[in-house]
């Protein structure tokens, strides 16, 4: 095998192609969501534009995630080393680099705050007129206000930003200079990194996610949320992977061992993922208080027990079945089919957190028609704004070597080896 420092390892060139076809995709979906949430929303009495914010809140959340949380993946693999990190590194950089694209992507998240249609908005607590007749919403305040939010979304994108740019401002150094000291300080800064991944997470997706209902609350959220970024951007790693792997120059450097070791991750994920998601219902369930038992009562009719039941069975039950396989996660082609429906179910997830809180003031009456018209704008603005992060993705995976030319250890992950590294 030709030594690692002597080969380029840049990204083939049928990336371009591909690149353009993810924007023509992502730009027509787009269009297509936008329309269908519109006039879905106001055949439902909703609000059209309201629907639109509230349907592209999804995909925001989705792309967002993949690329927030290949930051923490990017950090625990500086902290603990292996091939499955050096080899995974340029394709998680890659990710983080798309932290500015996403900021600019919340932008019409921060317009969907003063857009308000006859008591309906994508947050009613940004609703003054909602807010003057609930005293919760009035104690809430505080820190739920327009400013303050904006505040605080300001403060995430500059934390993630901040940790993406110095770690690949360095990893893209240590090309250069192959200099020892590059790896250490990359580890260091790696642990503050976690902790305030752990945190801004944790409060933005309270922002984003939580304040959906704000009458309601659950103190596992953020956890749910972190471990499905986590998994969210684990998945889409092990498909550009698989992609990658299957021409070159990468054929030869992708081995079974590191399509294995991510496929443990993924189960573990998977596993994980679960436990929050089962701990929160539970423990929600049987305490049966009325602040909180109104989030599960909403998405166990009209339809949505379905769905529920569709996450139990393919976001869970299946993937960790077939990930038990030692076979299926050391062949590219098996470990892609169960990333790839990783991704299309987080989404569905993601729908199956959002979508029901389209009803605001009170219990609803639920029909199966509420689904449709949330699921399908939704579905379809997540692969629209997926499509226009992923143009931006692979051109960002273009610009650099596929892997860490002046890792020292370089040689050794990418050497064919049946023993771990």
């Amino acid at each position: 095998m030709e030594a690692a420092t002597t080969h380029t390892f840049d990204a083939p060139a049928e990336l371009g192609r591909y690149r353009t076809r993810a924007l023509l995709v992502g730009a027509v979906f787009l269009v297509v969501g936008a329309a269908l949430a519109f006039l879905m929303g106001q055949t439902a009495g909703y609000g059209g534009l309201v629907h639109v914010l509230r349907s592209y809140l999804v995909g925001f959340f989705f792309v967002t995630g993949v690329s927030v949380g290949s930051l923490a993946w990017l950090c625990l693999g500086h902290m603990t080393g292996g091939a499955w990190a050096i080899t995974s590194r340029r394709l998680f950089e890659a990710a983080t680099r798309c932290i500015p694209l996403c900021a600019v992507l919340f932008i019409p998240v921060v317009v969907s705050l003063f857009v308000h249609d006859h008591g309906h908005s994508v947050y009613e607590w940004s609703d003054p007129s909602i807010v003057a007749g609930d005293e919760a919403l009035k104690h809430k305040s505080l820190y739920l206000n327009p400013l303050f939010f904006i505040i605080r979304a300001v403060v995430y994108f500059g934390v993630w930003f901040a940790f993406a740019f110095i770690l690949s401002r360095w990893s893209a150094e240590q090309d250069r200079s192959a200099d020892p000291r590059l790896r250490r300080k990359m580890q260091d800064i790696s642990g503050p990194g976690i902790l305030l991944f752990g945190l801004t997470v944790t409060f933005a997706a309270i922002d984003w996610g939580m304040s959906l209902e704000p009458h309601w609350f659950s103190t596992i959220y953020g956890l749910i949320i972190m471990a499905g970024w986590g998994l969210s951007a684990l998945a889409f790693i092990i498909t550009v992977a698989t992609w990658l792997g299957a021409r070159e120059p990468m054929e030869h450097a992708y081995q079974p061992l590191h399509f294995h070791d991510w496929g443990k991750l993924l189960l573990a994920l998977v596993m994980l993922y679960a436990y929050f998601a089962f701990s929160q219902f539970l423990i929600t369930w049987a305490g049966n208080l009325p602040e909180e038992i109104p989030f599960y009562l909403r998405r166990l009719r009209g339809g949505w027990q379905f769905i529920g039941l569709t996450i139990i069975l393919f976001h869970f039950a299946l993937p960790f079945v077939l990930l038990l396989s030692r076979h299926r996660k050391r062949v590219p082609r098996s470990l892609r089919r169960i990333a790839l429906l990783m991704l299309f179910m987080r989404v569905v997830d993601l729908v199956f957190f959002f979508a029901p809180s389209v009803h605001q003031g009170g219990e609803p009456e639920w029909h199966a028609s509420d689904l449709a018209r949330s699921f399908l704008p939704m579905l379809a603005m997540a692969v629209g704004l997926g499509g226009i992060w992923l143009w931006y993705y692979f051109g960002q995976l273009a610009s650099r070597p596929l892997l860490p030319l002046g890792e020292r250890d370089l040689e050794k992950a990418i050497a064919p080896a049946e023993g771990h590294h």
